[in-house]
């Protein structure tokens, strides 16, 4: 059975975290490197067996080295799914599932949103104004049809939710959905269905699917126009499964009631994008409340991968083929933040903290 001698850390985990994970690796030597190191990152790992990254597979991780899995501690692998990675044989995992909960609950938000004109509400409120026109035209959630595209963890917690709420449920995902008897309808592309259908019946189309070449603006002029009249779009999972223009001219047309949007094509959003000052538009950037403790959800993740390492048994969140993606629209948040031109210092400053929070030490001999 393989056996983990040598582990190296580049995460952004508080003190508690960072104890919890380096106990995982109890008989393992344990190396913690700055994630913007990267001269000593691709020194460390000439001779570990595990890498854990804050972000995606770099380059440097891909030279002559003993690597027998690295683990990138964020959910999305595009930006790591490249021909190299693929090339060079180490198997990849990602954190996908730790926020699961909270991205359901996200979806819901967006489409209470819409069910009571937040927008019209506030406004009435600010203008200390009693009722709003249309009101008694406003509908719930209940015994409305709900479209969840991509049945992964997000997808599979959404539908529990919403069939708690009343809601009725349709479903589609590239392979069989087992279980959840309470869908009505579920479809499977690799069984021949689109997404059609779901589509022409669905009060509110909600994406929780990954990003890849066969998804890449899946939502376009053409399924839009399949949409039901006045249906509501969700989108939490990325934002090229959309395609931008043609989502503003269903909202402009009508076509579509409204829009909760989480995630963009290009991020950040731009402030002359018209998405901004849409009424029937809800945006959040790229920002979910987390669940209690986020970084120890990974660590379980990691801990049960760790198990199934040194056991030979299949890892969980195993970057596919199919998870890779051609082009600029392959390049992963982490990729653009480490290619762009901001300084590395104020990166690891400002955005870093501002993103993933202070950490609470400076000397990794505080945990360790």
């Amino acid at each position: 059975m393989p056996e983990i001698k040598k582990v190296v850390a580049t995460v952004w985990y508080n003190k508690q975290n960072m104890y919890k994970l380096r106990r995982v690796f109890p008989d393992a030597e344990f190396v913690y490197v700055d994630f913007f190191d990267k001269e000593r990152l691709a020194e460390e790992v000439k001779d570990a067996d595990v890498a854990i990254l804050m972000g995606d597979v770099d380059p440097c991780l891909l030279g002559e080295n003993t690597l027998k899995w690295i683990h990138c501690d964020h959910a999305g692998l595009n930006g790591s799914a490249r021909p190299e990675v693929f090339a060079r044989g180490i198997p990849v995992t990602g954190a996908a599932g730790r926020s699961a909960p909270v991205l359901a609950e996200h979806c819901i938000y967006f489409m209470l949103q819409a069910c009571y004109h937040t927008k019209e509400l506030l406004k009435a409120q600010q203008e200390c104004r009693w009722g709003v026109e249309g009101s008694n035209q406003w509908k719930g959630l209940y015994g409305r049809t709900a479209g969840i595209i991509g049945m992964g963890n997000n997808g599979k917690m959404l539908a529990a939710r919403l069939h708690a709420l009343g809601m009725n449920l349709l479903a589609f995902d590239k392979y069989p959905i087992h279980g959840f008897d309470y869908i009505s309808q579920k479809y499977c592309a690799n069984n021949g269905d689109t997404i059609q259908p779901l589509l022409e019946k669905s009060d509110f189309v909600i994406l929780t699917l990954a990003l890849t070449d066969e998804t890449f603006h899946m939502i376009n002029k053409d399924t839009l126009a399949q949409c039901k009249d006045g249906a509501f779009l969700v989108n939490i999972a990325r934002g090229g499964i959309v395609c931008t223009e043609d989502l503003m001219d269903a909202l402009n047309s009508g076509k579509l009631s409204g829009a909760g949007l989480d995630v963009f094509e290009e991020q950040p959003l731009s402030p002359e994008s018209p998405l901004w000052r849409m009424e029937n538009v809800y945006i959040t950037p790229h920002c979910t409340p987390q669940v209690p403790d986020r970084a120890a959800a990974s660590i379980e993740i990691i801990r049960d991968n760790a198990r199934r390492f040194e056991a030979g048994e299949p890892l969980r969140n195993l970057m596919r083929p199919d998870d890779a993606m051609n082009g600029e629209k392959a390049e992963g948040g982490w990729a653009k933040l480490m290619n762009s031109k901001v300084p590395k210092e104020q990166i690891r400053m400002e955005m870093l903290e501002k993103f993933l929070g202070k950490r609470d030490w400076t000397d990794p001999n505080e945990w360790m």
